[in-house]
């Protein structure tokens, strides 16, 4: 007895993209690449990009060299042992500090977006030069549209974006790429109002599906393997124009703050 297909999609790695440099067209370095791997970018497609490289290409690179820390920097480095620099790099990327761990070195802020992440994003990983650090994009949301025009020029393609980074979370153990800009898509796909297969009215189900559509891709984007973008291919995303804040959490039913 026949019935609908099962439901599947496919996750494909960008290989091939290279060191990416501020004022780099990254939507058509991403189409060019996946070109060059035989994967030609299609309608539907939801692309997934590394925070890094985004950042990359909009020039959001700082050198510790030229930073000169504050007496809060210094002091908040010198149970660590971390670089005064680099937290004084920190504290300007905040809007405030949820949680300090001396000992560890780490800080938990809010940025500027109204994420809640360790040391505000800045990540020394993947970044060429001894002292260069990263930041997050200024506006991730309004990166992922520029990358959404920009693919659409060079490919003739209707997609959506997923810009994504590697977070912690407050109860579980292990990091997950999570999203921190998008476009094209609705962030959260709301079930309340449906029923479930019991006929159940779901009352307070919204899932996150940008962070799974993140995580997902993280899979085959790894963090060592120069691949920063990946395509996913026969996922039916829920179209929308994108905006990151709806999944961030309003603080005042935030339980941890």
């Amino acid at each position: 007895m026949s019935g609908p297909a099962p439901p599947r999609f496919e996750v494909i790695g960008v290989t091939g993209i290279g060191e990416i440099t501020a004022g780099d067209r990254l939507g058509e370095t991403i189409v060019s690449a996946a070109r060059s791997q035989g994967t030609a970018i299609e309608d539907g497609d939801l692309l997934v990009v590394t925070q890094k490289v985004v950042s990359k290409a909009e020039g959001r690179l700082v050198d510790l060299r030229d930073i000169e820390p504050s007496p809060l920097a210094s002091e908040l480095a010198s149970t660590s042992g971390r670089d005064p620099r680099l937290v004084e790099v920190v504290l300007r990327e905040s809007r405030s500090i949820v949680r300090t761990d001396p000992d560890r070195g780490i800080i938990i802020c809010e940025t500027m977006h109204g994420f809640v992440c360790a040391n505000a994003g800045v990540d020394t990983s993947n970044v060429p030069g001894e002292w260069m650090v990263s930041l997050l994009p200024e506006d991730p949301d309004r990166s992922a549209r520029k990358i959404v025009h920009d693919i659409a020029e060079a490919a003739g393609a209707d997609v959506g974006v997923v810009i994504s980074d590697t977070h912690g979370r407050a109860w579980r153990e292990g990091l997950t790429n999570l999203a921190i800009g998008v476009a094209g898509l609705s962030p959260i796909l709301d079930y309340k109002g449906t029923t479930d297969m019991s006929g159940q009215v779901l009352s307070v189900t919204a899932i996150a599906v940008a962070d799974e559509l993140a995580a997902t891709a993280e899979l085959v984007m790894g963090k060592a393997t120069g691949v920063p973008a990946a395509i996913i291919r026969g996922y039916a995303f829920p179209a929308g124009p994108g905006d990151t804040s709806d999944l961030v959490r309003n603080r005042a039913t935030d339980l941890f703050r």
